[in-house]
């Protein structure tokens, strides 16, 4: 047994990277609002270690409101290819925005223009006014650097608990969890 779950989490995360074909980097973030209805999502990991789990959305996104209603998330990696899963949960905390600033940065320029087009997870009447909206805002930044708009940020899950899930054989499954007790870890099994 492990007594550090970020170092088995970089040890999986390398091996998802060399085998799986497609956004290892890919997770499903689990919501819930004041109404309590859990809402589920993928979004990409574009950071971790020991202070959390980080991605980047519009504060004004459906995600980004129950996360103002309600700073708690759930976090789920499935690399299909290792036949592996990694369970996160835990409060959100905001990214600093010297940090959401430098990622928003390092963004394709088309992504950054997308940012600033898109009205995330509002009703759009037809695609062919989001493309209006985008090719606008070429124009607005044409030779100019794209700065992160408004109320686009990054959230951290900082994880309370982590279970690591490996598939065996007859539905035998291994399920490790960690479970945070202050700045310590304990460590357990769960049945399958």
């Amino acid at each position: 047994m492990a007594a550090d779950p970020f170092q088995l989490f970089d040890e999986w995360f390398a091996e998802a990277q060399a085998s799986e074909p497609n956004e290892p980097e890919a997770m499903a973030v689990a919501t819930t609002g004041k109404d309590a209805q859990p809402s589920v999502r993928m979004v990409l990991l574009k950071g971790h270690g020991p202070e959390g789990f980080t991605f980047y959305t519009h504060e004004q996104s459906a995600k980004g409101e129950d996360l103002a209603e309600n700073p708690r998330a759930a976090l789920l990696f499935h690399w299909k290819s290792l036949g592996r899963q990694v369970r996160i949960e835990g409060p959100i905390e905001s990214v600093p925005d010297a940090e959401a600033d430098a990622y928003f940065a390092s963004r394709g320029r088309d992504s950054q223009i997308g940012a600033w087009a898109s009205d995330q997870s509002r009703p759009l009447d037809r695609r062919a006014t989001f493309e209006r909206r985008f090719e606008d805002m070429q124009r607005r930044f044409d030779g100019e650097d794209v700065p992160r708009p408004h109320g686009w940020r990054g959230y951290r899950v900082v994880p309370q608990r982590m279970e690591f899930w490996t598939a065996r054989e007859h539905r035998l499954h291994e399920r490790r969890q960690f479970t945070r007790a202050g700045d310590d870890w304990t460590e357990g099994l769960l049945y399958p």
